[in-house]
């Protein structure tokens, strides 16, 4: 077993520990007795559960402010629903690592905190549009807390049923057309202009990002190309 397998596993350990018990209440040794390892072992890679809790959540805050960009790069008549729909999809992608927040709000704290705080002001200033009254800020932040609440809350549920009825929830509050295709899986066709094959410049930058720590869904983002080609790269 190699030390980026083990570190890996790591990490799917004290995810499970975080979510089940909370990260206060959970001790390296307990996420080493769930690796199957010694606290030793898990302390050669981290040598604090901060730095852990910190590698777990630095993936899901890269791929928000990737989505950030990537809606301001987008053009103002766009970027409103496209920040909701990309931040939807990387709260599902991490949903069971944002519902330690049910336990305990380890997850928004020093740093961590900080980059959530902006991103979520980004994101609210981006949903409300070009100067906004009160009103269109008020829709804006019930439309962030509708993509949020329900992957907490609900996490364990179909992804692509949830990720239907929250966008059908969304179209709602803002008066949209409702659009069924949108629960129907996305992994069976990209999204409109992203791409679904990868030249090798694109995969050599996919496992320089891999190797450096980002998510899938962030290497999708940068790259731009479609989550469903970076997740069959990423297998082979």
């Amino acid at each position: 077993m190699d030390a980026r397998d083990t570190r890996v596993r790591i990490l799917r350990a004290a995810l499970g520990e975080f979510g089940a018990r909370g990260y206060q209440a959970t001790s390296i040794q307990a996420v080493a007795e769930r690796v199957g390892v010694s606290k030793a072992a898990v302390l050669y890679h981290f040598k604090t559960k901060e730095e852990i809790l910190a590698a777990l959540t630095a993936p899901l805050l890269d791929a928000m402010e990737a989505a950030l960009v990537a809606a301001e790069l987008s053009g103002p008549a766009d970027a409103g629903w496209l920040v909701l729909t990309s931040l939807l999809d990387v709260w599902l992608a991490h949903r069971y690592l944002m519902r330690m927040s049910l336990h305990d709000l380890a997850l928004v704290q020093g740093a961590a905190f900080e980059r959530w705080r902006d991103a979520a002001f980004r994101a609210n200033a981006l949903v409300a549009g070009a100067k906004p009254d009160l009103a269109a800020r008020v829709r804006a932040a019930q439309a962030i807390a509708m993509i949020s609440d329900p992957v907490v809350l609900l996490a364990d549920e179909p992804t692509e049923a949830l990720r239907g009825l929250v966008l059908l929830g969304l179209r709602r509050l803002f008066k949209m057309p409702e659009a069924p295709k949108e629960a129907t899986t996305k992994a069976s066709a990209p999204r409109r202009g992203r791409k679904s094959v990868m030249s090798p410049e694109h995969q050599r930058r996919a496992r320089r990002l891999r190797d450096r720590g980002k998510s899938p869904d962030a290497i999708a983002l940068e790259l731009g190309v479609s989550r469903a080609t970076i997740y069959r790269f990423l297998r082979q």
